[in-house]
């Protein structure tokens, strides 16, 4: 046989996988999503997971069906979608403790976050806020400053948990600000919240959406927004960064991702209809009832955010020297 014969042959040969493949591309997606939540249900992760799901679907043509996958501050969820292969129709949301936080907590993460997953798109910012129980008739940021300083370590302040987006948020205004606060754990914002009400802890930096109710009720007084910006639903209280504290920033939130060896061609798809989905009025009003801002951006955006984000809680880590317990 000869040489061209032999190529021929071999380019026909070949024909069916390519054929195959391209029909694989054209026909993705060709069954329903999972979009895998790495919390229990009902919480704000739930919310801003069942709401993207709904919103994704028209775009993508399939159901888009939300598992929720706790465990281990979020990471349990994310090693599930690490470890789909290259099946796209398996996504997840990655917070911030799984996704910037916990690699500097962990002797080992269960999957390489270099490797074996692809961030897609910034889905939403969750904004805190330093709250006091209002007893203590502290009326503003500059005071509270004071207060503490004048009282090392007797003014306590509860977190969800060690070494949590909340914990860390605490000693980073406790570095920027010279203070010396006595971090409370507690496993969750609820209880935390209830020991503020009681007067039990004299401080709490928690989620803005839990600390909402009780603020409008005047049980307690918020006195910061550790974000960059203020709060929607709280607009007459001032950020961090107004009050002179720029690096004070403790924004959670929530990005979505997909498989690492999953195809760019799929993954481009999914990145159109979260794109999409994100810039309907119906979740951002979803959103912005659970104090969540909505995301957005490229892919390359969200890169280099996960980036600095690892780089910054690294360093919080470091040196206020945060162990797991």
């Amino acid at each position: 046989m000869s040489i061209t014969r032999r190529v021929a042959v071999g380019g026909l040969a070949a024909l069916p996988f390519v054929r195959t493949k391209a029909q694989a591309q054209q026909t993705f997606p060709s069954k329903p999503f999972t979009l895998v939540v790495p919390f229990p249900a009902g919480g704000p992760a739930d919310i801003f997971g069942r709401n993207l799901a709904e919103r994704m679907s028209p775009f993508l043509g399939q159901p888009v069906l939300v598992e929720n996958k706790s465990g281990a501050a979020g990471v349990t969820g994310v090693d599930f979608v690490a470890k789909a292969g290259t099946d796209a129709h398996v996504m997840g949301l990655m917070s911030a403790s799984a996704g910037a936080i916990m690699q500097s907590l962990m002797p080992k993460m269960p999957f390489d976050p270099a490797k074996d997953i692809a961030p897609q798109i910034l889905v939403v910012r969750v904004q805190e806020a330093l709250a006091i129980n209002s007893k203590l008739g502290i009326g503003d940021l500059k005071s509270f400053i004071a207060h503490a300083k004048a009282n090392p370590g007797k003014v306590n302040c509860g977190s969800a948990g060690t070494g949590g987006i909340t914990h860390l948020a605490i000693e980073l205004f406790k570095r920027e600000t010279g203070t010396d606060l006595l971090h409370v754990p507690y496993r969750g914002a609820a209880p935390a919240v209830n020991d503020l009400l009681a007067g039990t802890v004299d401080t709490v930096l928690l989620d803005i959406s839990i600390l909402l109710p009780h603020a409008r009720s005047g049980a307690i007084k918020i006195l910061g927004i550790t974000s960059d910006t203020r709060a929607p639903l709280l607009p007459d209280v001032p950020t961090m960064r107004e009050m002179g504290y720029p690096k004070v920033n403790s924004d959670n939130w929530y990005a979505l991702i997909s498989p690492g060896a999953a195809a760019p061609e799929a993954r481009k798809k999914i990145f159109d209809a979260a794109t999409a989905a994100l810039k309907t009025k119906e979740i951002a009003d979803a959103y912005e009832k659970v104090g969540g801002v909505v995301g957005g951006g490229t892919t390359a955006e969200l890169q280099a955010f996960l980036k600095e984000e690892a780089v910054k809680w690294a360093a919080v880590i470091k040196a206020a020297n945060v162990k797991l317990e």
